[in-house]
């Protein structure tokens, strides 16, 4: 018998990428999950990220989602954190130029901003929140980040949204041009989300 968990994302990527982190990851005992993405509820309507942070944001995702559909819901907040901003553009990084989603106007005007500092002092991470919410209100949440430096322009094709740019630490590549396991493998979602894996089958089944 298989327990349905809603990944509260409409992001084709981020479906994918959560899917096969949770499915690496959960293989121990207990219920079988059946993941599926908030488009399996298209009447189910988008969530405001209000929050002032990841987690908050998360966490409102998470527990929308959960009432809605009356199954456990998980949700992710993240966002690229650059030293030199002071963390920006952090939980604006979606919508950095002013449309949300838009990844190159994002990348570009980034870059724009940061076009005169030097490779020193281009540090960076991107962080993520991943947050578990039952129908009962009950709700968990966990945090992963991954630390690198900022390149001056894109590489690589896979990815999305900043990866093209970051790099991470110990690194010759940029995220983008990792295979979707070595950045699986090291990325803060992936992090984020094999530290709630073990909440999942605690509360889940």
């Amino acid at each position: 018998m298989s327990q349905r968990l809603i990944l509260a994302t409409r992001n084709a990527h981020k479906v994918a990428e959560l899917r096969a982190i949770l499915t690496a990851s959960g293989r121990a005992g207990g219920t079988a999950l059946e993941l599926v993405g908030a488009d399996a509820y298209p009447t189910t309507p988008d969530v405001k990220e209000t929050g002032l942070t990841f987690a908050e944001n998360a966490l409102l995702k998470a527990h929308a989602l959960a009432s809605a559909t009356g199954h456990p819901a998980v949700a992710d907040d993240s966002g690229l954190c650059v030293d030199v901003l002071g963390g920006a553009p952090g939980i604006f990084s979606a919508r950095w130029a002013g449309t949300h989603g838009d990844d190159r106007a994002n990348l570009d005007l980034l870059l724009a901003q940061l076009s005169d500092i030097e490779d020193p002092h281009r540090g960076a991470h991107f962080a993520c929140a991943a947050a578990l919410a039952l129908p009962d209100g009950t709700e968990r949440v966990v945090e992963g980040r991954l630390t690198g430096s900022l390149r001056h322009t894109p590489a690589g094709t896979g990815g999305f949204g900043y990866d093209p740019i970051l790099q991470p630490e110990g690194e010759t590549r940029t995220c983008a041009e990792l295979t979707p396991d070595e950045k699986n493998a090291i990325s803060h979602r992936g992090r984020a989300f094999r530290a709630l894996t073990p909440l999942i089958h605690e509360l889940v089944g």
